[in-house]
């Protein structure tokens, strides 16, 4: 019997749902003083650090690319509750309000990703780790603009959109990761 799309991606939320809370749980919400720009930085150096890993095939400190997109993922999930919440009153959230967040925002991006899927016929499980990482640097960079338009978009999607796609290349690569094909 082989494993199902759906089986990989919730193993692999799974795993980093765990770490999410855990690091609630010893840290509590701290990352509640993040404003968008700083998750969206936070994420970009990630992103920077698997580039680099991937262009210098070597790497000097232990964290290795799967823990990167875990954390990408994770910082998306902060980056979403954070749009959702709204305001920048620094505040300590209760652990199972954090993870009913989570669960909310993992199961719109989990419907998100079913929807390419069928259109798309996942296609993404023939593209390259780079490409993930290329795509989600665009997403950076198109987050960084809108907040530099005050949140104005004409004709585009919003950043929560950006953070979801995010969210999804991270949940793609960890699958290929896993897979070993990455």
């Amino acid at each position: 019997m082989s494993i199902t799309t759906n089986q990989q991606y919730d193993k692999v939320i799974h795993n980093c749902k765990i770490t999410f809370i855990n690091k609630a749980k010893d840290y509590g919400t701290s990352w509640r003083v993040y404003r968008t720009i700083s998750v969206a930085d936070q994420i970009y150096i990630k992103l920077k650090r698997i580039r680099t890993i991937q262009e210098k095939k070597e790497q000097k400190i232990g964290d290795d690319i799967k823990s990167e997109f875990e954390g990408i993922l994770n910082y998306c999930v902060i980056g979403l509750i954070q749009l959702q919440i709204n305001n920048d009153e620094l505040e300590q959230l209760p652990t199972d309000e954090v993870e009913n967040y989570y669960n909310a925002i993992i199961a719109k991006a989990n419907k998100l990703m079913q929807d390419k899927n069928h259109d798309y016929g996942e296609a993404w499980r023939e593209m390259s780790q780079q490409s993930f990482v290329d795509l989600s640097l665009a997403k950076i960079l198109r987050i960084k603009q809108i907040i530099a338009n005050q949140g104005k978009t004409i004709a585009s999607e919003g950043v929560d959109a950006n953070f979801y796609d995010m969210l999804n290349y991270a949940v793609f690569a960890l699958i290929l990761i896993d897979e070993g094909k990455h």
